[in-house]
């Protein structure tokens, strides 16, 4: 059975992000698949009662300085978002729409820098369709797309097997069935993944 990472995030976490720049150099080391999990972050909250610590003044202040920390670690840009916390349910039902036409790679790559390095208002449909043009996507087939009934369930059903699994924020990275929480946690990740 060869060796994989599932990957529960949202585009809206900062920590989802930071997480994204290391998997797929932790999977070169390993050898392991990177199976993307979208799922909206907002949800899960409201399914399990969890709220974003980002919400609560001094674990923001705290977190703030941890974030540049890793990033800095990791030798990768991040910028605050300044319309945090973003409404991500239109781009994370075009995750689907991604993965769904084998674009999510570039669509990754193009919606976390949208916010975690150039700080865009995603959750405004015109700002969206700039970032799309941008990253050579044409937005029109996507925003028709995302508008559907089946991505739109589908983000919601991606959502209930993320807490159904045992989620209860992102990123949350899964090695068979061994849960791991946090963009911190990566190193465990990548031990269970040799062990």
């Amino acid at each position: 059975m060869s060796k994989s990472i599932d990957f529960y995030y949202d585009y809206g976490s900062v920590n989802s992000y930071l997480a994204w720049t290391q998997l797929p150099a932790l999977c070169a080391r390993t050898g392991a698949r990177l199976n993307y999990k979208p799922m909206l972050l907002g949800g899960v909250f409201k399914a399990t009662g969890n709220t974003s610590p980002m919400l609560v003044p001094a674990k923001a202040a705290y977190l703030k300085k941890d974030i540049a920390r890793y990033a800095e670690l990791y030798g990768v840009p991040l910028a605050m978002n300044p319309h945090f916390p973003v409404n991500t349910v239109g781009i994370m039902r075009g995750a689907l729409w991604a993965m769904a036409t084998d674009h999510l790679e570039p669509y990754n790559k193009a919606m976390f820098e949208a916010v975690w390095v150039d700080q865009k208002n995603m959750a405004d449909p015109e700002v969206i369709a700039e970032v799309l043009k941008t990253a050579g996507f044409d937005p029109e087939p996507i925003f028709t797309a995302t508008s559907q009934p089946e991505i739109k369930q589908g983000l919601i059903d991606a959502t209930s097997e993320a807490v159904a699994r045992g989620v209860f924020g992102a990123p949350t990275m899964f090695v068979g069935d061994e849960m791991f929480f946090g963009q911190d946690r990566l190193q465990w990740v990548e031990q269970a993944l040799k062990g």
